[in-house]
């Protein structure tokens, strides 16, 4: 039997919700609805459906291959309406945090652009998680550690979570030594914290490393990062940011990374995306050019903040 025959039968069998349905469906005998089943698993060397007389569902492997087998076919699909492979024609969506995404993302997506002139995009800069199914979002840039879900994710890099304030405060109210000491201080918030906010540090002075929490009350509390940059600039407080919104500021001297010694563990950086996508060619297009350029940015800005603070 064809391979890709037997793929369109599984996926007939998981859409009608049983063999013999999918056999009427498609106008295929049980019988041949059952061998193709039994190929795919030979093939795999695993259960794709567990099934008595009343009831079918799939088998961890079996969701893993229906992904799969959805975007095999789509792509054969999309190939054969549109012949000039070379062409890409179609809408994507995508979404990254308000700062990231107007620094890194709209240049990668720009030249994207560039070298696809028939593809269109919606960007989305948000400061929140954004369900993509919900948003009509194709792929989002996640800047956070993923729980479990039915999404692909392709790692980009990390960047650190830093505690910074400008010389000119410094020189007027003195650095914190330790974490608690920052409830003495002028704090910068963010606008989803409420009126008292959580700082999380980590303490590895131990043979263990601990979570050391802080709470706070910022005097300032804006709801943008850029703006909440700006005003530490300006010696107004203290702020807590993502490395890739400071590194410049802090190799030209204009900020100093506070509490070097307590600083969190490196925050992920994830481009995620449905295993399905409903544009498969544009989208697979855009991660392949999207997922080197941005590697290279994150690593540049690794790179930079290590220079940082091996000066003297």
């Amino acid at each position: 039997m064809d391979r890709l025959d037997a793929m369109a039968i599984f996926l007939a069998v998981v859409d009608q919700g049983s063999l013999a349905a999918a056999a009427r469906a498609l106008g295929r005998s049980p019988a041949t609805v059952t061998r193709a089943i039994a190929t795919l698993e030979a093939r795999l060397g695993e259960r794709l459906l567990h099934r008595n007389a009343r009831t079918l569902r799939l088998t961890a492997g079996g969701e893993r291959q229906v992904a799969i087998y959805r975007s095999v076919l789509a792509e054969l699909e999309e190939a054969e309406r549109n012949p000039d492979a070379g062409r890409l024609e179609g809408t994507i969506g995508i979404t990254a945090p308000e700062l990231f995404g107007r620094l890194k993302v709209m240049p990668v997506l720009e030249r994207f652009l560039a070298g696809h002139p028939a593809v269109r995009a919606r960007l989305l800069l948000l400061n929140r998680v954004v369900n993509l199914v919900d948003e009509g979002v194709d792929v989002a840039v996640r800047l956070a550690p993923l729980p479990e879900s039915g999404i692909v994710a392709v790692r980009l890099g990390e960047v650190r979570k830093l505690t910074c304030a400008a010389p000119s405060y410094l020189d007027r109210c003195g650095a914190p030594e330790q974490p608690a000491a920052l409830s003495r201080h002028i704090c910068i918030g963010a606008e989803e914290g409420g009126g008292r906010e959580l700082w999380r540090f980590t303490d590895r002075s131990a043979s263990r490393a601990r979570t050391v929490p802080v709470a706070l009350e910022p005097r300032i509390v804006l709801n943008s990062a850029g703006t909440a940059v700006d005003t530490a600039l300006r010696g107004s407080g203290i702020c807590r940011v993502l490395s890739y919104q400071v590194v410049d500021h802090l190799a030209a001297g204009r900020l100093v990374a506070l509490l070097p010694g307590f600083e969190p563990d490196p925050t992920p950086v994830h481009l995620v995306f449905h295993p399905v996508p409903r544009r498969n060619a544009v989208l697979r297009a855009f991660i392949d050019h999207a997922t080197p350029l941005l590697r290279a940015e994150l690593a540049a800005i690794s790179s930079r903040m290590a220079a940082v603070a091996a000066r003297p």
